[in-house]
């Protein structure tokens, strides 16, 4: 869509990928109003619709500029909704075969909303089955929904479809015949598939935030993820309806459009959904955004019917989807989000393009590989989309106290990715799960070492990107290689802490959250508790450039470190582990290996290195 957006509009990529967002999830609108429409509700549609777009968690993840397949979860089901309920409410296999096409097409849309769309169609299935069974549309209609499902490859559903809904059309089954082919078509997609096994697994991967348990114990990336984390019920209802009161009400509606409209049933999956991020997470809260707002204004049309007068019951009920309304408005005005990137970062990756070819590979943390790859048309290990167990990976390089360790890792590590057909970097090199499996732990403390690991031939250049704003996150990213991989044992947890300096109290340097430093005992004070320090350092970006490093050394004996960054106004406190990491040294310190790193690129925002072996 965006290929052909950008080359047959009058609009470049970059115009396209900014507004495609606001403009596809506003669609959201049409099945929402046709719904009213279908049921002699075209109020509650048209004020339901006006709710659903700009509603916190549907606004939020469908911005202008937030370019994601989130911009169809939510609102391509919506119109399978339409086409099922319009199927059953109009008796219109046409509507069936709509529907079908629909459910074909979404999981080219948003491929992890498989598993919704099969709720959705067992729901219909059943609700017909129960409900409809004694009239002539039921069955050829659970047909040609059932033959959408079939585990097929989708041009043999799509055949499937159009020559089920031929065949019924046609008039050549009778009433027996057509009952057996939607039995028969129900049960093999219902059998054969693996709908059931895919939301299993869907909600576990979200409920169950536990490490691997199959093979090496990696990190489970779900567990740093705020989007994936418990979320409370004051935000679970703000992100859905706008607002706590709001929220009951719609639930409220919601109860009472399935107890009138039976049929509505089928929506049950976007609203579980919904509510199920109270323990999955907000990035839930969006599927039940469309049918919270039906609820809610349903709700209010039910309010005013009870006022005879026309104008005063439409009064009312326009005044109270306005006060529902008005929260979600008042977040829309005041949610600003910075960019990614910043300008002198993208400065960074436009020269890191003219380095090298399209072939090389960058290692970072994989918050930054969409940006390389559009701004530095460069590869990466990990990325949004791609970051699983090679998080390991990358961890170890960026958090690893030995240099030469991460130097022939990375190099080992985009090999091994290119010369396996991109495969998982990890599972590949420690045959995880395999019977081959090594210890990774033996393995990583080999690369160590010089000649106990075999290098392999240097195909291309890979570079470091070490971004100052990574330093925000390090702590988390040093989680991912903070584990024993053979028994998921979870490491020491490291020290770093960021301080910024409030004042100064004679010979006391103070902090915030109630920590300051003795600076003529060189003791750090948390409370009424002092921690000697190992030294102290200062560092400081010149006006040609380089770094101006001094140390002054303390207690040999003790395990923590503070680096003043004059440039950053901060200071920031790190163990032993974190001081000697791989980021802090060549980002913070350029202290680097000229044997296996070299600096091509500086800057205070990034800092970028070239693999030398």
């Amino acid at each position: 869509m965006s290929y052909y957006a950008a080359k047959l509009l009058p609009f470049s990529l970059d115009t396209v990928i900014l507004y495609m967002p606001a403009f596809v999830s506003s669609l959201v609108v049409i099945p929402i109003i046709l719904l009213g429409r279908l049921y002699s509700m075209t109020a509650v549609g048209f004020l339901s619709a006006l709710l659903a777009s700009v509603t916190w968690s549907y606004y939020n993840r469908t911005m202008v500029g937030y370019y994601d397949t989130d911009m169809f979860s939510a609102m391509a089901p919506m119109f399978i909704v339409y086409f099922l309920l319009a199927a059953n409410h109009k008796k219109s296999l046409n509507f069936a075969l709509l529907a079908a096409f629909m459910i074909i097409l979404y999981p080219f849309l948003y491929n992890q909303g498989r598993a919704m769309v099969f709720a959705i169609s067992v729901l219909y299935i059943s609700y017909v089955w129960l409900v409809h069974r004694k009239e002539s549309f039921a069955y050829p209609a659970i047909a040609i929904v059932a033959s959408a499902m079939l585990p097929l490859w989708w041009p043999f559903r799509l055949l499937a479809v159009f020559g089920v809904f031929g065949i019924l059309k046609s008039g050549r089954l009778s009433e027996k015949q057509t009952f057996y082919m939607a039995v028969g078509l129900t049960l093999v997609y219902v059998a054969a598939g693996d709908g059931f096994n895919f939301i299993y697994h869907k909600i576990m991967r979200y409920a169950d935030r536990e490490n691997a348990r199959q093979g090496l114990h990696f990190f489970n990336v779900v567990q740093t993820v705020r989007e994936a984390g418990h979320i409370p019920f004051e935000l679970l209802a703000k992100r859905i309806s706008g607002s706590v009161p709001a929220f009951v009400l719609a639930v409220a509606g919601y109860m009472l459009l399935l107890w009138r409209k039976h049929a509505f049933v089928i929506t049950l999956p976007l609203m579980g959904l919904g509510i199920f991020a109270w323990w999955g997470g907000l990035r839930f809260t969006v599927y039940a955004v469309p049918v919270a707002a039906i609820g809610i204004v349903y709700l209010f049309c039910i309010v005013g019917s009870y006022f005879g007068d026309r104008r005063l019951r439409y009064g009312l009920t326009t005044l109270m989807t306005a006060a529902a309304l008005y929260p979600n408005i008042s977040h829309v005005m005041g949610y600003k989000m910075f960019t990614v990137f910043n300008r002198d970062e993208v400065k960074i990756l436009d020269r890191l393009r003219k380095l090298g070819t399209d072939k090389d590979y960058v290692i970072t943390w994989w918050d930054y590989g969409y940006p390389i790859w559009y701004y530095a048309d460069k590869n990466t290990l990990i990325d949004g989309a791609k970051h699983q167990n090679d998080n390991f990976i990358v961890s170890e390089i960026l958090t690893s106290d030995s240099q030469a360790e991460a130097a022939r890792l990375a190099r080992i590590a985009v090999e091994t990715y290119v010369g396996s057909g991109y495969q998982t970097v990890a599972d590949t090199l420690f045959g995880n799960g395999k019977e081959n499996q090594i210890d990774p732990n033996l393995y990583l403390e080999n690369l160590k070492a010089a000649d106990l690991v075999k290098l392999p031939r240097k195909s291309r250049e890979i570079y470091l990107f070490l971004p100052w704003r990574m330093s925000a996150i390090f702590s988390t990213v040093r989680l991912f290689s903070n584990i024993d991989l053979t028994t998921g044992e979870i490491g020491k947890e490291n020290f770093y802490h960021f301080l910024r300096l409030r004042g100064r109290r004679k010979d006391r340097l103070v902090f915030n959250a109630d920590v300051s430093l003795d600076m003529k005992k060189g003791m750090l004070i948390f409370g009424n508790r002092e921690v000697p320090l190992r030294r102290f350092v200062t560092t400081e970006i010149l006006e040609n450039g380089k770094v101006s490093v001094k140390t002054e050394k303390l207690d040999s004996n003790a395990t923590l470190s503070m680096i003043h960054l004059r440039n950053y106004r901060q200071f920031l406190v790190v163990d032993e582990k974190m001081f000697n990491s791989l980021y802090i040294q060549l980002f913070f310190l350029r202290r680097y290996d000229p044997s296996f790193f070299e600096p091509v690129l500086s800057s205070p925002w990034a800092v970028v290195y070239r693999l030398k072996i």
